[in-house]
């Protein structure tokens, strides 16, 4: 079992040199990841400083070794593309080979999605999560891309360089508890799972879709909760990541002692 935080860059977490310095003390304390948060708007009852996760995920990259380092998660619907990709992949270079890319649908709390005229039915979303993730993983492929669907394209374009992980940077899907097995269909087809709000019974449930979908758990992972199943329980029903996460009205030092507690406590 691996063992990670998840921290909002929001609020008085919104210092980049208070980051890097989290992420130098998360892999000397033997934490295997520190994930953040990727939002551009949150509620007004949520402190109004947010900073952009991929600046930062490249002054830790640069500061670090061999911590996982990564978004959980970004939503796909709010990007595009090639952009992603090649902000993926100067991370994944950065940290030669340490960036996880969690993906999601997004949420419109505070108005993320329609104060900016994204799209907010969730079919649609996932139908444009769907297609972008997998033209992710063609442009990392380094061959020239040919791609027309019905919300992206790449008229025969070459991504390079190629990422330093192989066959491509991890991907990673959010799946709520309760929202139906599309998302965990999804998540099967890629690298790894970060089941929401659930408990044992309900990640067992996930996972015995995901053995039905691959044939097997091999060489994929799964993150969850340690609030929701501790990280003991988590492993015994197959997963390999437990996480604790921080809100968004987090203190610097609350982060801090976070990270310098025993990480295998849930």
């Amino acid at each position: 079992m691996k063992h990670a935080i998840s921290a909002p860059p929001i609020g008085q977490l919104a210092d980049p040199g208070l980051l890097v310095e989290a992420a130098i003390a998360a892999e000397e304390q033997g934490l295997d990841g520190l994930f953040l948060w990727d939002h551009v708007l949150r509620p007004e009852a949520d402190p109004p400083e947010i900073l952009d996760p991929w600046v930062v995920f490249g002054a830790q990259a640069q500061a670090t070794t061999t911590i996982r380092l990564g978004p959980m998660v970004t939503p796909l619907t709010r990007r595009r593309p090639i952009k992603l990709a090649r902000e993926a992949v100067t991370v994944d270079h950065l940290s030669n080979g340490r960036l996880t890319l969690g993906l999601g649908l997004g949420v419109d709390s505070g108005g993320e999605l329609t104060r900016f005229g994204e799209i907010t039915d969730a079919r649609a979303r996932g139908d444009r999560l769907d297609e972008g993730a997998a033209l992710l993983r063609a442009m990392w492929s380094g061959e020239p891309v040919h791609h027309e669907g019905p919300a992206f394209r790449a008229d025969g374009v070459t991504v390079l360089p190629r990422p330093v992980q192989r066959p491509g940077i991890p991907l990673w899907f959010a799946a709520r508890g309760g929202s139906g097995l599309r998302p965990v269909r999804r998540a099967a087809r890629f690298e790894g799972l970060i089941p929401v709000e659930i408990n044992g019974g309900q990640l067992s449930h996930l996972l015995d879709v995901v053995i039905a979908e691959r044939g097997s758990l091999d060489g994929f992972d799964t993150m969850v909760n340690a609030t929701s199943v501790t990280p003991k329980e988590a492993e015994r029903r197959g997963a390999t990541w437990s996480y604790r996460g921080m809100g968004t009205h987090t203190t610097p030092a609350e982060l801090l002692d976070l990270i310098a507690r025993d990480p295998t406590v849930g």
